[in-house]
């Protein structure tokens, strides 16, 4: 016996013994932490995501990040970026740490705005890899580029300060 019609249906026994599904990460959450990152064309997000998983702090491949993208376009592509970007779940960063960027700017973008385009995923290489030359291909569309990556999750709690 199922609930409900269509798609997304569940069993009784589902529902009666299954574990709800845990709240998605927030965004806007203020203990995020950069678990990842990667501002170097050349490297590949495996090799990125290894990293992570032994640097403090330590990336949780479990569980879910906040990956980030970051642009430098025109500034008249902006709203387009973002727009075209918002159909693949992606919103525009307005809050979090900031991820070590390049000390200097690649140049070449005309009246070049930084933009922060993020979602929540979790995060493997495979996926990465995808976003990234997403990224690159939304980026290179609007006459600019792609500065990097980063992923953000909670703080990881202090073990040492419980008594």
């Amino acid at each position: 016996m199922t609930s409900g019609s269509g798609r997304g249906r569940t069993r009784w026994w589902q529902r009666l013994f299954g574990r709800a599904a845990p709240e998605p990460l927030d965004p806007t959450r203020t203990d995020l932490v950069v678990v990842a990152s990667c501002f170097d064309d050349v490297e590949a997000c495996s090799t990125t995501l290894e990293r992570a998983a032994h640097t403090d702090p330590i990336w949780s491949a479990d569980d879910d990040v906040v990956l980030r993208h970051h642009l430098l376009l025109p500034a008249d592509q902006i709203a387009d970026a973002v727009s075209v970007a918002a159909q693949d779940g992606y919103s525009e960063a307005t809050a979090g740490p900031m991820a070590q960027t390049p000390g200097r700017l690649p140049g070449g973008v005309a009246d070049a705005t930084v933009l922060v385009l993020q979602r929540v995923q979790v995060l493997d290489a495979l996926h990465c890899s995808q976003e990234r030359s997403r990224m690159a291909g939304l980026a290179q569309r609007r006459d600019g580029v792609v500065l990097g990556w980063d992923a953000l999750q909670p703080a990881a709690e202090d073990a040492s300060q419980e008594h």
